[in-house]
This record gives structure tokens, sequence and C-alpha cells, in this order.
């Protein structure tokens, strides 16, 4: 029987329940164990795509199209596995299943209720990832804090869980609070008392207690827990503040949580953890010889979470090249042509990065300019691939009234312009071009050099396209459109000619790099930073000499 792990959060929202879940999934996994986490988010919206990323941070892409929770991410990225629409679910989704399923009559009649009906979907979908023996052990996280109104619903499925399938088959992991108090210089159980009690008021008992904290936990501290929450000593387990999130599953392996866990389950435990290609990163991570830092061109640079996939992946990068790569937020609204020099100096690459809308787009473009006339190494995503574009048209190719349909309709040379099948498109939720997708790369190109295969999978997040109509021109001008999709002719990736290192593309390559599997082409421009930093350095010195 495939068993079930629960984890919820109390006292504070952000205490780190995705990189708990992440890593115990990693020791599990480690230790041979099928594993899988999903994420339970208590709000309204079907799904978080048509959220503001200073409401929600980063929309997450899956290979199967679903826009998800920016915890996704993590899962991948520690787990190596993708993940699917089952992984994540919001009570948008449940609400929307449930009254289609009333719509259909499939209730014969009867009064929908939260108890039984929101509750037996919550469930149904809790089961979906265990379900023809694809995983043993299924992590499901719940989002938002025990004692919300929102997350009663959930909080009684995994009651009723419990008693269905019984406490050797699922186990709550409740993370919770340690606060110290400077002024007594001691840590405060009493938070977490609180939040425990609030979770036996549902019905429900934690098995196991990780205890977030700046400061060790002492043995009194533990016994203290233990007494009050009804929980073993063995099982209230330290996760102090780690230097990096890639500390968590080896902090976690030193507490015992996953051999506390494998007791609770009565698992057959099948082997230590193997855990060296994990080490091998964080000796690499933590050891640079090399050091770079990177312009990142955004609108949503006030909050880290609005492009976290991208600076985790230039974490990864960076260590897979034994280098720090130093990643600067510039805001693209504050970027023109009189300071784009002045702004964007000192970096040694420049990243453009995804959005939406007009705002902050002519920014962009100058920080593209900037970028293809001094040869520094420039990476664009998305709308970064179409801002390349669209400089280029404009003063390199001296097109009129150059730029994207998303901007300004009425374009005399729209070379960005809306994709065909978008057009009788009303919805804005889950109806973009997304998921994973075909990209055959041209022989010769750059790209295929990074990526050492002639044909890719790449997700996407996008409506709008390069317009076919200006391929040649492109080209003949030295702007190579070097992947293509070979269903539709999509142009996916451009490079420039007679450049150190010029590429854009219209995927997301940041949602494909692991902690073991960094991104080829994450890979190759931290590389080429570096190569830059040299040759400036060099050029700097004989310049003075």
């Amino acid at each position: 029987m495939t068993k079930y792990i629960f984890v919820t959060g109390g006292v504070t929202s952000s205490l780190g329940k995705g990189i708990i879940s992440a890593s115990l999934a990693k020791l599990l996994q480690a230790r041979g164990f099928k594993t899988t986490i999903q994420k339970f988010d208590p709000y309204i919206n079907v799904d978080p795509g048509t959220m503001n990323p200073y409401e929600h941070g980063e929309c997450y892409v899956t290979d199967d199209g679903a826009e998800t929770d920016l915890d996704l991410g993590y899962y991948e990225r520690f787990l190596g596995t993708p993940t699917s629409q089952a992984n994540n679910v919001t009570t948008g989704r449940i609400y929307q299943t449930v009254i289609e399923k009333e719509r259909r009559g499939d209730y014969l009649g009867k009064t929908v209720q939260v108890i039984p009906h929101i509750t037996d979907e919550i469930k149904r979908r809790m089961k979906l990832l265990g379900q023809n023996g694809s995983h043993e052990i299924v992590i499901t996280e719940l989002g938002g804090t025990v004692g919300d109104i929102e997350s009663l619903p959930y909080l009684e499925a995994v009651r009723q869980m419990i008693w269905e399938l019984g406490n050797d088959n699922c186990i709550v992991v409740h993370l919770t609070l340690l606060p110290f108090l400077s002024a007594s210089k001691e840590l405060k159980t009493k938070p977490t008392q609180h939040s425990v009690k609030e979770l036996q008021k549902v019905g429900i008992q934690p098995d196991i207690l990780v205890c977030r904290t700046d400061h060790p936990i002492t043995m009194d501290i533990r016994r203290k827990v233990a007494l009050f929450c009804n929980v073993d000593v063995s099982s209230v387990i330290e996760a102090i503040t780690a230097d990096s999130v890639y500390d968590v599953p080896l902090l976690m392996r030193k507490e015992n949580l996953d051999i506390v866990v494998i007791n609770k389950l009565r698992l057959m435990d099948k082997r230590e953890p193997d855990l060296k290609e994990w080490k091998k990163f964080l000796g690499r991570l933590k050891n640079p010889i090399h050091e770079v830092k990177i312009g990142l061109v955004g609108k949503y640079i006030e909050l880290d979470d609005a492009y976290k996939s991208i600076y985790v992946s230039f974490v990864l990068a960076g260590a897979a090249n034994e280098c720090k790569v130093k990643v600067v937020p510039v805001h693209s609204e504050d970027l023109n042509y009189d300071n784009v020099e002045n702004k964007l100096k000192g970096f040694h690459g420049i990243l453009v990065a995804p959005g939406f809308g007009e705002r902050g787009f002519q920014g962009k473009i100058e920080a593209v300019r900037f970028c293809r006339e001094n040869k520094i190494p420039f990476f664009g995503i998305c709308l970064g691939m179409q801002t390349a574009a669209v400089e280029f048209a404009r003063n390199v190719l001296n097109l009129e009234s150059a730029g994207s349909t998303e901007m300004e309709e009425n374009l005399q040379n729209p070379i960005i312009h809306l994709m065909g099948e978008q057009h009788e498109i009303e919805n804005k939720g889950g109806t973009m071009r997304l998921g994973q997708y075909a990209c055959m790369l041209k022989k010769g190109s750059r790209a295929l050099g990074i990526y050492k295969n002639a044909m890719i999978q790449e997700r996407h997040r996008h409506r709008y396209e390069f317009n076919n109509e200006y391929r040649e021109a492109f080209e003949e001008a030295g702007m190579m459109c070097t992947g293509i999709n070979p269903d539709n002719d999509l142009v996916e990736i451009i490079e420039l000619k007679d450049h150190p290192w010029f590429l854009a593309a219209q995927f997301h390559p940041e949602y494909k790099s692991t902690v073991e599997n960094p991104h080829p082409l994450f890979i190759s421009f931290v590389k080429a930073t570096m190569v830059y930093k040299v040759n400036h350095t060099v050029r700097m010195a004989e310049q003075k000499s």
C-alpha cells in the first residue's frame, strides 16, 4: 500500500514547508523509495496562471502544461523528476470539479456540501499519485497555516485519510516555529504548543514536529515540546536556519528525520541514502574558484520569488562552473537610452527576464541594444527573446514601427504577433501555449553546440510568437533563427552572429534546471560571462599601460 505523509505548518507562514517536504522526499528517494510530492493550495483561483507575480511569485509550469505553485520547482530540482497537473491542486480546482459533477447530476439530486462532497474530492486528489503502484510514498504539502479558515476542509480530509488508512499508512509532519526572545535569551515553546492544539482541535495529532529555529534546540527543550505536544522525543526535529536550502537534506539526515518517518510508516528500509552527488554539488557551491556579476533586467524585481527559478538556475549553473554568480536585479522601467550604459556597467552578462505587458518594455530593449553593441553576453527568455527581436528590427533592420502586437495592435511591422490558435480565445486562465514542446536545432548553431542534441524538449508559457515573415530579413542581417518547432515552424531560439554569446529562447529553460542536472543554456551563459570578465580585465589593464 502507498504510504502518505502530510506536511502542515503552524505559527506563521513562510517557514519552509516546501523545502522540508522536498528534503524529506530527497532522503527517501536516496534510500530507494519511489517518492513524489504534491502541493494543495487553499486559494480560490483554479491555478496561479492569472495571478500577478507580486501576489504569488513565480508561476511554475510542468511538462504537461500545468501552471502551478513555485514550490513544485523545488520538488523537481531536489528530486530530479518531473511533476504534473496532479502535483498541484487548489481550492478553486476542487470546487470547480464538484460543481461540474453537480451540474451533470452525478450526485443524484443530493444536497452538495463541504462534508462529504468537497472532502471526498480532496481525498480523491490526495490519492491520485499513489494509484497503480506508481509511487510508494506520496508527500502532500498543505498550503497556508493551521488555524486558517480556508485550510479546514483539507485538514478534515487528512483526518479522514488517517482514520481510513490507519496510522501505519498516514502520518502528519507539522512544521512550527521556536522563536528566540533576545530579552530573556531563550527559545519559547508556547507558539508551538498552541499550533499543535489547533491541529488537535480538528482531530489530528501530529506524529513529527519539525521546529524552525535560529538557535540549537537543547534536549530539555526537546523533552518539553514532546511532553506538551504528545509526541516522542525522537520525533522533535531541529530545523535550524541553514546557509543554503541545499544544506537542508543533510541537516534533516543528521536529525534522523528519514529514519523516524520510516519507523512510523513501518517501511522496509531499502538502504542507506546515497547522497554522493548531492554532496559533490554542495562542495562546488561552497568553494567557488571564480565570481561573476550578472544583471537581471525585469519588471517584478522587488519580489525575488517572481523570478525564483531563474535565480536558482544561476546558483546551479554557477556551481557547475565552480563560480559564484552574483545576480543583481535591474528594474527595466528605470532604463533608457541615456542611462543604460551607466546602469549596466560592471556586469559580466545580462539576462532579460520574462514578463507580460508594455510596462518596462522599452527599458528591456535598451538593455538588449547595449549588450549587442558592446559584445556583452546576453541571454533572453520568453519576452526577453521577443524584446531582442524587436530591438534588432528597430536598430539594425531600421524597420519603422517595429514592435509587438501585445504592446500595440496596429503596427506597421509586427515582429511579434499573436499566435494563430490564440485569436479565438477569450478566457485568460490556462489558455496560453503551455507545457513541453519539441525544438529542432540547426546544424552549426551555438544552441546545438550547447545541447549536443539536435532535438530537444522545453517548456513554454506564452501567447505571442516571432513573425516568420521577417525570418529571412533577420538571417540576412545576422540574427539567426536556430531553434524551430518542427510541428508549427515556430521560432524558438535566435542567436546573433559575430557576438561572443547572444542567445534568446522563446521557452523557459529555468523550469528544467535541477541540482544534479543544471540546464545547459545557463551553464554555457555563466561560462561566457567568466570568459568576458577575464577578457575585459585584460583589456582594461592594457588600456592603463
